[in-house]
């Protein structure tokens, strides 16, 4: 939870969090009259609460309010762009009040929660400080940002032609801070600040800003094997459960779901957030998971097209284009709610409208006890139903009734752990997962019988398992498993409980086939669930059902179309089965949603390297600078150079990339040592890939010693025994990372390995063996052979120069030859 105006507890340490600030300061405020300061405030607090990113910031729980005085600090914690765009927002609305001048100042940094003397939560910390020092550089109009800010924001072509260097200005105690100024379209001050006219200033660049170090706190980094192993890694990771993705937009344009409104079904219905009234704005997780349960229990009514959560979200609660929105997601109805908490008092207003005609079909308001939320969910379900004219089943009826809990304490807990979860969806932030989990088992705390939160316990423990990678994982595994084993004993047959068993047999045990099994039995008691057909869609890839696995990602965006989370892994689907327009074309969509996004971008390239189209790689890799953060950019960026034969060059980079980003665990940072040491290898410095490579099987082996034995693991020590010319070590890694997943058991995960042997045998002359392997892999559809998951291609074997050794093979030279996918 995020509190806003309630007291925090004191703790004898600060508690540092990364926060992304904007102070805003009003330029001559002391020359007012008391009445005319009292007066503007009023003003500037409410032109300030008007702008999109604060009303979605505050709706989330996820901005800090602070007075100062003269102005005030306005706290994100999502995306360094929220403090930029609300910063422009303002000053554009200011345009029409000339009497209100104001100053502005950016800073990204720590920052932690402290009580101040009226038991309200402030801030304190470097990044409230540095922020200040920004801000007071500044004149009336200046949209001032440190250069911390300003090297994030120039990862994106759309914000570079703001971005003006002013270099660096001496601030209080001597300190030397380098500015940047952003104006664009007549938004903003263009001139130079008074301060940096009068005072000392260094490193002025003649154009626009390009980041020239890595960012100042790290983001969990996984480098991933230049030639493939730990791309395997990091799509086993990236795929079901933790791809990330800006902020989505709402772009105007329709998706390619979206046809004609007549082809809309009468019976479909999508759930816009609900806005949250209450006076305590910490209470926003409560609306939060009050439309979580109602979407809950809508996707239980088979009669009904309900869209996702994850598809509507990034909609206001009250947008005024009902009829574009209900296009792009291919409905006819809207649903629009707010909620207020009040103590145990509760309120919930509904309205049930035709998009398309503008016409409310029903409305409700509830006033009810907290005791009493279950009853008004149930029954706001059931208004919709009838209004939309949808047929309930005796069991669905059933269903709707459930109440989960007779403790509203442990259901207020319960609706957290649903909020949190539902963020952490949106920035794959591990943090958020654990602050969800730490909700769920208040819970069940507090009602030990409380069967929904135990299984929320199990599936949010068997989550953090699936990429876990440090000390805590058995004890993650144990937890889930524990946790099930509650919720199975008080209500077995539950969708909720059964649901919980899907993930633990899919993500914990790995038992594919009753994973299936499970979530087809969920399927008929949630036949709404896009999460559902979600889960069936990687379970039945897992197990080589190709043509399953498309029709349930069809069923899953059909029901959540704007839903990168969807959009992404089923583009990978079609990857695998290498039909690449078809991958492209969901690309396509999910850069409508999300432009400029790099992770996309890289994957696009990633499709045409593998076309052998490396020029428009090229073209779209360069609009990606070579500093960003994101893993699968920096890699596709290293795949296009090794492609290109430019080893030096990727040497260079890796080395930057592993001299500047902290690892969060030795496991990462050996995946980095082997990727320095192959390319160093690759470019024909033996003699430094076998140091690297030494480094990094001395790093492996030491974090292997207290981890479960794992495929990916011992594939990285085979190649690192390779680049240190050992062969036996070599290829018995290789086997053993095999026979750890072969094929039988995880069709996509099994041929990579294989082609991992392959490339090892490559390296030692055994030609012989390789060949034939790569002759059968090039049949085969699977996820961990190259870059972002791709399969090996004929145009990646005719350029790639790992197989280098295999060109006078005649054989060798046929697959080269054959016709591309």
């Amino acid at each position: 939870m995020s509190p806003q105006d309630t007291p925090a507890e004191p703790t004898p340490d600060l508690q540092l969090e990364i926060a992304h600030l904007l102070l805003i300061d009003v330029v001559g405020y002391s020359k007012l009259l008391v009445n005319e300061q009292i007066e503007l405030l009023q003003e500037l607090k409410q032109l300030v609460r008007g702008t999109e990113c604060f009303r979605k910031a505050e709706a989330r729980g996820e901005l800090i309010r602070v007075p100062t005085g003269d102005g005030m600090a306005l706290v994100f914690f999502h995306s360094p762009e929220e403090p930029v765009r609300c910063a422009l927002e303002i000053s554009k609305v200011l345009q029409d009040h000339p009497g209100i001048r104001l100053r502005m100042g950016i800073h990204s940094g720590p920052v932690g929660r402290v009580t101040d003397v009226n038991e309200k939560t402030n801030i304190a910390g470097s990044g409230i400080n540095v922020a200040q020092r920004v801000l007071d550089c500044g004149d009336a109009g200046h949209i001032l940002l440190s250069a911390h800010v300003a090297e994030d924001l120039a990862e994106y072509r759309h914000w570079q032609p703001h971005l003006h260097d002013l270099g660096e200005c001496e601030v209080k105690y001597g300190l030397h801070l380098h500015l940047f100024n952003l104006y664009k379209n007549g938004i903003g001050n263009p001139h130079l600040p008074e301060k940096l006219k009068r005072g000392k200033r260094w490193k002025q660049a003649a154009v626009p800003v390009r980041p020239i170090s890595a960012p100042a706190w790290p983001t969990s980094v996984l480098l991933i094997a230049i030639f493939g192993s730990a791309a395997a890694l990091a799509v086993s990771f990236l795929t079901f459960f933790h791809r990330a993705s800006p902020t989505a937009s709402v772009s105007p344009k329709a998706t390619a779901m979206a046809t004609t409104a007549a082809s809309f079904p009468e019976k479909s219905i999508a759930v816009l957030p609900f806005e949250n009234l209450s006076e305590e704005k910490a209470n926003a997780y409560f609306a939060d998971g009050i439309r979580e349960e109602i979407l809950t229990r809508l996707a239980k009514i088979a009669d009904l097209k309900v869209i996702s959560r994850t598809s509507t979200q990034q909609y206001q609660s009250k947008p005024g284009n009902l009829a574009e929105i209900a296009k792009q997601l291919g409905v006819a109805n809207i649903l629009e709610g707010r909620v207020q908490k009040v103590a145990n008092q509760v309120r919930v207003n509904v309205q049930l409208i035709n998009a398309q005609t503008d016409s409310h079909l029903w409305a409700e308001t509830y006033d009810r006890k907290l005791t009493d939320i279950f009853d008004v969910e149930s029954e706001i379900a059931k208004g919709i139903a009838e209004s939309l004219r949808a047929k309930l089943t005796g069991n669905e009826e059933q269903a709707l009734a459930v109440k989960p809990t007779n403790n509203p304490e442990a259901y207020d807990a319960y609706l957290g752990g649903l909020a949190f979860e539902a963020r952490y969806y949106s920035s794959y932030s591990p943090d958020l997962i654990r602050k969800a989990t730490a909700f769920y088992e208040r819970a069940v705390q507090l009602d030990p019988k409380f069967a929904l939160a135990w299984a929320r316990v199990s599936r949010a423990n068997g989550r953090i398992y699936y990429t876990c990678d440090d000390t805590t994982c058995i004890a993650r595994r144990e937890a889930a498993k524990r946790a099930l084993e509650n919720a199975q004993k008080l209500e077995p047959n539950s969708p909720e409980t059964l649901l919980a068993l899907g993930y633990y047999q899919y993500l914990v045990s790995h038992d594919y086939e009753p994973a299936k099994a499970t979530f087809e039995r969920v399927s008929k008691m949630l036949p709404g669930s896009s999460e559902v057909q979600h889960a069936l869609a990687v379970v039945t890839r897992r197990k080589g059902q190709w043509d399953q696995s498309v029709a349930y990602w069809e069923r899953a965006l059909a029901l959540d179309p704007r839903n990168i989370e969807l959009l992404m892994p089923a583009a990978e689907t079609y990857d695998m089965l290498r039909q690449f327009p078809a991958a492209l074309k969901l690309l396509d969509r999910a850069l409508d949603i999300t432009p400029n996004n790099p992770d996309m971008m890289a994957f696009k390239a990633g499709i045409y390297q593998s076309q052998g189209n490396l020029q428009q790689a090229a073209r779209l890799l360069s609009e990606i600078n070579a500093q960003t953060p994101s893993e699968n950019a920096f890699v596709a960026k290293v795949t296009q150079l090794r492609l290109e034969r430019n080893h030096g060059e990727a040497v260079r980079l890796l080395q930057a990339r592993l001299a500047q980003f902290h690892f969060d665990s030795e496991f990462y940072k050996g995946i980095a040592q082997v990727n320095l040491a192959f390319a160093q290898y690759l470019a024909g410095d033996r003699g430094g890939a076998k140091i690297t490579a030494e480094q990094a099987r001395n790093t492996l082996d030491q974090f292997g010693r207290n981890q479960r034995d794992d495929a990916y693991l011992a594939r990285l020590l085979s190649i690192a025994n390779a680049t240190l010319g050992e062969k036996d070590s070599a290829l018995k890694e290789a086997d053993r990372a095999i026979m750890l997943e072969p094929r039988a058991q995880d069709a996509i995960s099994g041929p990579g390995f294989e082609e991992n042997q392959a490339l090892i045998q490559t390296i030692f002359g055994e030609n012989s063996r390789a060949i034939p392997t790569l002759t059968q892999l090039l049949q085969t559809p699977y996820m961990e052979g190259g870059f972002y998951g791709i399969p090996i291609t004929p145009a990646l074997l005719k350029f790639d120069p790992i197989w280098d050794p295999l060109r006078g093979a005649p054989a060798f030279q046929k697959l080269c030859e054959e016709k591309q996918p």
